[in-house]
């Protein structure tokens, strides 16, 4: 991990579920902040290599971890693997204190974001959808975007902690905003990355030298951090990486169903999701989303 100075804040205890490819450097950020740290994972040899790592100590499950906590922070799959941790009699709910915050960075439904709202108010808690922009460097380097949606004082505790792991922490409305906030996100992304593939490939047909077209276009109005950061591991065809498809068909999934509700049309959003199904089928799943360009050559 990358070192990042931290913001002096008074130490809190913390929880944080799910030490995945983000959740383990994101809780890593939050014990070298000087937070009180208790991690779970489904796996528990992931959470023992955390500790060993960073400190802190480890749950047998959510609701142990989550005991005396004043927020505890999550990253998993889905909306199912969200549920799997929060509710039931071993869920982080039932471990909770009346006050505590649960800040879930998963990226997941809108939907399932006001459920568990709805349900933490109830029981005297706080709900944050708080997903995340950054991908794994982002969460390595602590310079993650937060994007959030649910109660105003919850969300100013949650914020200076956040930090740790992140560049900006935003509140943008009410529970659910957060998550279509980050489908916003990933309709931007999916239509970048078509056309940044449809150009490579056009211009390597066209035989010219695209890592030195990259260098220049990236100077004006095409410039992008997926040109910069993506295009010339596209031209070098290397895309062992990143983000992967699986993931992004999943979120763009998201954003299909949301706008099958909304009324919105996403007809290009549509169109790349396809494209990726045609690279999973290539046996791309866990290649870079920028793996698009497979398909044009």
């Amino acid at each position: 991990m990358n070192k990042k100075s931290y913001d002096p804040i008074a130490p809190h205890r913390v929880a944080f579920l799910g030490l995945g490819v983000m959740g383990h450097p994101m809780a890593g950020h939050l014990a070298q902040a000087g937070h009180q740290v208790t991690v779970y994972n489904r796996s528990a040899a992931k959470a023992e290599q955390w500790v060993q790592q960073y400190g802190g100590r480890l749950a047998a499950t959510p609701a142990e971890a989550a005991r005396g906590a004043d927020l505890v922070f999550a990253c998993v799959g889905n909306d199912d693997d969200l549920r799997s941790v929060v509710l039931g009699e071993q869920g982080a709910f039932a471990g909770m204190s009346e006050g505590a915050v649960f800040v879930d960075h998963t990226t997941a439904s809108a939907d399932v974001a006001r459920e568990l709202s709805g349900l933490a108010v109830s029981r005297g808690l706080q709900f944050i959808d708080a997903p995340v922009s950054g991908g794994n460097l982002g969460a390595v380097n602590g310079v993650l975007t937060v994007m959030c949606g649910g109660d105003a004082a919850a969300f100013a505790r949650m914020q200076p902690v956040a930090m740790a792991f992140a560049k900006a922490v935003t509140l943008l409305g009410e529970s659910g905003a957060g998550q279509l906030a980050k489908m916003v996100n990933q309709i931007c992304i999916a239509g970048l990355l078509q056309g940044l593939s449809e150009a490579v490939a056009f211009g390597q047909k066209a035989g010219l030298d695209m890592e030195a077209v990259l260098a220049v276009i990236g100077k004006g109005a095409a410039q992008s951090w997926q040109l910069d950061h993506r295009g010339p591991t596209m031209v070098q065809d290397r895309f062992d990486f990143g983000f992967a498809v699986d993931w992004m068909r999943k979120d763009l999934g998201l954003c299909l169903d949301e706008a099958r509700r909304n009324g919105a049309r996403l007809p290009v959003t549509a169109l790349v999701d396809q494209f990726y199904a045609e690279v999973q089928a290539q046996g791309g799943g866990r290649w870079d989303t920028s793996s698009l360009v497979r398909r044009l050559r």
